[in-house]
């Protein structure tokens, strides 16, 4: 046991706390993709993991060509991405049939969630892929071990890191919407210093979001622009053999002009605007981590450090200037102790300060300034039962300065049966999403005695592998109630208020098949019914059915073929302005194809196409999801 307690807090160094540690990684019988963290804050195989999780790798996206994290995670089942037009439109998570600020998103450890905005939540439109090692999607309440705002899941985003001699890495790439996008990198390791920079640039100039039906006679569409500069790095320096200092550090400066919204001072009535808003954003994040292993392995602790902001400025010729900053600091600790035989125990403990400052809203100052601390502390007991048993069981505490206290807890056992080939899975738990800083103090609708909201959820599922290891299947079921949701109230004021509760449930199945040493073919399909406890209608934006189909091909040595089709079936929704608060979408399915053509060892051709069948559709209502489009580069490995 103390041997893979070893591995495995070496692996926890490699994916979670110092992550540039990556050398130490030591799976010999696992692949990468059979590893996952977030589930249980360890390394733990995925086998042996009973919540519902996702983990896209590197050479995923890399395959998939996937320029952002939006694009990253439209196939991943039990999870609805809703954007409001191309590239870095502002971007919406619904998972399991949650709200959009019920999904915590983490990237190396770092909460990348805003405190300047509306209600909190991370918008991930802005984020990059070039750098990813990996993308874990946690399904389900995760409050025990990752507090506010995990009532729908956890995103768990790592970073690449450096390890051996240096290699160079830089990309071209070119096409449709005047979009240009370019990376380069370096990173590897000098004896005990360890390295990794990476520079990304995204520019698309023309994509038309704006439907034509919407403007007035006679006015002129004016298309979508978005640039998008973001650098990085993760260095790491190992002080001894059981002592290791870490840095990971992200900042991303972003332009957008687009076309928002102009009001008749007669009719009141709605209109796309003749004129476009720009919208400038600046965000950093960063965290120090030293990490100490003792005791011969059977403990391993890490001390974090992050900080990070974010700044949003908007120039809005129709309803004036504002600027929003808010930043975030947090001191975490961790330590992992081997107990005995079969038991690892976790206990963690954290405090953040979240804080708003002084801006300006609608061209008028805004001299609001806030702050709220959050004080926590979690344990986890993570058993190997023997017989095939697993199981883990979490616990939490979380003191917030100004709703009080909140506990929270899980567990989630799994029975693997060797001779069957199956895998049964269950999970239950609660999860609490504190109200945001602007929901408690912003200049509209704010409202400083808002409770937070609270949910209980369980899950219960199968997974069953046929013909060997080539065929493998399985199903979940889900259920959420959540109370106490934050809703606007009515105009004038519109006040927040919890007034809200909502039940969710459905199913995520999935279908993976070998068919041949150079193919795979995936199948994933999720049904989800989200409903409002008071009014018993649908949530608007979680769509009922989901399905996607995707095939991966490693035709000859040189070329890789890759194809996806996505269906989102009917939901509801309201239209660009919401003065009709409810109307129904149609299904949509879209098609898109890459394909990658290694010239020599060194260069690579790449190419892909988006919406192949040219579908025109509006997702959400009032804004248009790009056409076909179709871009191609050059990529080199030094």
């Amino acid at each position: 046991m103390l041997k893979s307690f070893l591995t495995s807090t070496a692996a926890l160094a490699a994916l979670a706390a110092p992550a540039f540690a990556q050398a130490q990684l030591d799976f010999p019988q696992l692949n990468d993709e059979d590893i996952v963290v977030s589930a249980t804050r360890l390394p733990t195989p995925v086998a042996q993991v009973a919540s519902s999780v996702t983990v896209i790798t590197a050479a995923d996206i890399e395959q998939r060509q996937d320029r952002s994290l939006p694009d990253v995670l439209r196939e991943v089942p039990g999870l609805d991405i809703v954007q409001t037009g191309g590239a870095g439109g502002q971007t919406s998570i619904f998972m399991r049939g949650t709200n959009s600020n019920h999904t915590k998103v983490l990237l190396d450890g770092i909460d990348i969630s805003d405190p300047s905005t509306a209600n909190g939540a991370a918008d991930i439109s802005k984020l990059l892929a070039g750098d990813l090692a990996r993308v874990e999607v946690l399904r389900g309440p995760q409050g025990a071990l990752y507090g506010s705002d995990a009532i729908g899941g956890v995103i768990n985003l790592v970073t690449k890191a450096g390890n051996g001699p240096m290699q160079v890495h830089a990309s071209l790439e070119g096409g449709s919407f005047g979009t240009i996008n370019e990376t380069a990198s370096a990173s590897g390791s000098e004896g005990a210093f360890h390295y990794q920079a990476n520079l990304q640039h995204y520019h698309s100039s023309d994509t038309p979001v704006t439907p034509l039906d919407l403007l007035p006679p006679g006015q002129r569409r004016n298309d979508d622009f978005y640039d998008n500069t973001t650098a990085g790095t993760k260095l790491g320096y190992d002080v001894t053999g059981n002592f290791d200092l870490g840095f990971s550090g992200r900042v991303s400066n972003s332009l957008g002009k687009i076309t928002g919204d102009a009001f008749d001072p007669v009719t009141f009535a709605s209109f796309p605007s003749p004129t476009r808003t720009r919208i400038e954003t600046m965000q950093y994040e960063s965290r120090g981590t030293a990490h100490l292993v003792l005791w011969d392995g059977r403990l391993d602790q890490t001390v974090g450090f992050a900080y990070g902001s974010n700044i949003l400025a908007t120039q809005d010729p129709d309803n004036g200037d504002g600027r929003q900053k808010g930043d975030r600091v947090k001191l975490d600790y961790q330590g992992n102790i081997g107990v005995m035989a079969g038991e690892t125990l976790v206990l963690g403990a954290e405090t953040a300060r979240d804080a708003l400052h002084p801006g300006t809203s609608f061209g008028f100052p805004s001299p609001l300034s806030a702050g709220i601390t959050t004080n926590a502390g979690y344990g986890e007991l993570q058993s190997d039962i023997g017989w095939g048993l697993y199981n883990t069981a979490s616990v939490r505490f979380d003191s917030n300065s100004r709703f009080g206290d909140r506990t929270t807890w899980r567990v989630a056992p799994a029975w693997l049966i060797e001779e069957t080939g199956t895998k049964l899975k269950a999970s239950a738990g609660s999860g609490f999403k504190a109200p945001a800083l602007q929901q408690l103090y912003g200049t509209f609708g704010g409202n400083p005695l808002l409770k937070p909201e609270s949910s209980f959820g369980y899950d219960a599922g199968f997974e069953q592998k046929i013909l060997g290891d080539d065929l493998t299947g399985g199903a979940t079921w889900f259920y959420n109630n959540i109370r106490n949701l934050i809703t606007s109230g009515p105009a004038p004021l519109f006040l927040n208020l919890n007034i809200g509760r909502a039940r969710t449930d459905g199913v995520e199945a999935f279908l993976a098949w070998k068919a041949l040493d150079t193919l795979t073919l995936r199948a994933d399909y999720t049904y989800t019914d989200a409903i409002d406890g008071d009014t018993k209608l649908e949530l608007l934006r979680r769509p009922r059915h989901k399905a996607s189909l995707r095939a991966d091909w490693q035709a000859t040595g040189d070329l890789s073929l890759d194809a996806v089709l996505l269906y989102t079936g009917a939901q509801i929704d309201g239209n660009r302005d919401f003065s009709i608060p409810r109307l129904r979408m149609g299904a949509v399915t879209t098609i898109d194809v890459a394909a990658s053509y290694r010239l020599t060892e060194k260069w690579s051709l790449f190419g892909r196409i988006e919406n192949l069948t040219d579908r025109d559709y509006q997702s959400p209502d009032g804004f248009l999801r790009p056409r076909i489009g179709a871009t191609g580069g050059i990529k080199v490995n030094l």
